[in-house]
C-alpha cells in the first residue's frame, strides 16, 4: 500500500530473511493478561488518592474512568488518525503535512543493530507549542487541542497527589511543566508478518513525569510487573497513566517508572494516543525528599541529550541507570 511505510524492505536489507533464521518465538509474547489498578475520578476522595499513589509505587501504572475526556473527543480523533496515517507515505515524510518541524513524523527504528531493536509502528511526534498552526489536517488539530486541554489538568491533578503524599510542594508542576513544554504522540501499529520476530514498540521506560494513554481495543500493550511481562487488558472507558523516568527521579524511587512495551499484530493495525507531560528543558530535576538522594541533580536538556546519544551509539535507552548518585 501506498501509505506503508517500507518496514519489510529495511528489515530484510538489514537484519536478511529473519522468518527463516529463527524458529517461531511467539510463545514469548503470549503472557498472562491482567486489569491494571483501577481508579474512579468520579469520587476523588482520600480512599481514591491513596490507590493513585499505592499504584504509583507498586506498579508504575493504572487506569483512570470518569475523567473528564469525553467518548466523542476521543473516537473523532481516532478517526481522523485513521485518514492522517492512510495518506501516501511520501506526503507523510514531508514536514508540511502537519505544517511541523523536521522529524516530527517517524517510523520503525533506523538506529537499530539488531532486529529486537526495529519498532513496527509509525508515528506523529506534536509539541503543544506547534499545535496551533494552522495546516491541512485543521479538524485534527482542533480535537488534538482539545485533547491535550484535558490531559494537561489530568496530569497537574495526578502529579499534585502523587507530590502531596511525599510532603512535597505540588507548585513544582504547574511552574514547570507548562502545556508549552508537553507533547502528544499518535501511534500506529500496522499488521506485521513477523510479528513474532519484531516489536511494535521496543521495551523501555517513558523519558517525561507523567504519560496519559489511550488505546483502541487491539490490545498489545506489555508491562514489566515483579520481573515477569504481563498484557494490559484494554478498557473502552478508561484512559491509562504511567509513571516516567523523571518522577522516579524527583520522588527518589518512591514511584516507579516501569519497563514497557508493544508487541506487533499478525492480522490487525493498532493505533494510539499518548499525552506526555513534561518540565522545560531547563528545569532541574532532583530528589524533593529528604532523604539520601539516589540520583544526582539533571537538567532534562541533559537526560533527553543522554537518552539520545545512547540510543544512537547502542541502539538501546538507558536512562536513569546514567544518573545514579556515585556518593
Amino acid at each position: 500500500m501506498e501509505s506503508e511505510p517500507p518496514f519489510g524492505e529495511f528489515v530484510k536489507t538489514f537484519f536478511g530473511n529473519i522468518a527463516e533464521q529463527e524458529e517461531n518465538d511467539q510463545a514469548k509474547f503470549n503472557v498472562d493478561e491482567r486489569e491494571l489498578p483501577m481508579i474512579d475520578l468520579s469520587q476523588l476522595n482520600e480512599e481514591c488518592k491513596r490507590k493513585i499513589c499505592e499504584a504509583s509505587a507498586e506498579w508504575g501504572f493504572f487506569q483512570i474512568v470518569n475523567h473528564g475526556v469525553s467518548e466523542e473527543i476521543l473516537s473523532r480523533i481516532h478517526c481522523e488518525q485513521v485518514e492522517l496515517f492512510r495518506q501516501p507515505f511520501q506526503k507523510k515524510t514531508d514536514e508540511q503535512l502537519l505544517n511541523l518541524s523536521s522529524g516530527c513524523y517517524s517510523w520503525g527504528t533506523l538506529t537499530a543493530t539488531t532486529q529486537k531493536q526495529f519498532a513496527w509502528s509509525e508515528a506523529f511526534h506534536i509539541p503543544l507549542n506547534t499545535i496551533f498552526q494552522p495546516s491541512e489536517f485543521q479538524g485534527l488539530r482542533s480535537s488534538l487541542q482539545e485533547f491535550a486541554m484535558k490531559a494537561s489538568d489530568l496530569a497537574q491533578q495526578i502529579a499534585a497527589i502523587l507530590a502531596e503524599n511525599l510532603g512535597c510542594k505540588s507548585t513544582f508542576f504547574s511552574k514547570n511543566c507548562l502545556p508549552s513544554s508537553c507533547y502528544i504522540r499518535m501511534n500506529r501499529y500496522p499488521e506485521c508478518p513477523m510479528s513474532s520476530k519484531v516489536f511494535g514498540l521496543v521495551p523501555h521506560t517513558d523519558s517525561d513525569f507523567l504519560t496519559i494513554l489511550h488505546q483502541d481495543q487491539v490490545g498489545g500493550l506489555q508491562l514489566l510487573k515483579d520481573g515477569n511481562w504481563i498484557r494490559v487488558k484494554p478498557n473502552p472507558d478508561a484512559l491509562v497513566i504511567n509513571i516516567g523516568d523523571l518522577f522516579q527521579a524527583w520522588s527518589n524511587g518512591v514511584y516507579k517508572s516501569v519497563e514497557h512495551r508493544v508487541v506487533a499484530n499478525h492480522e490487525n493495525e493498532r493505533l494510539s494516543l499518548a499525552y506526555f507531560f513534561c518540565p522545560s528543558h531547563d528545569t532541574v530535576i532532583e530528589s524533593c525528599c529528604s532523604e539520601p538522594s539516589i540520583y544526582r541533580k539533571f537538567s532534562f536538556r541533559e537526560y533527553r541529550q543522554q537518552v539520545q546519544e545512547d540510543v544512537k551509539t547502542t541502539g538501546d535507552k538507558v536512562g536513569l541507570s546514567r544518573f545514579l548518585n556515585q556518593a
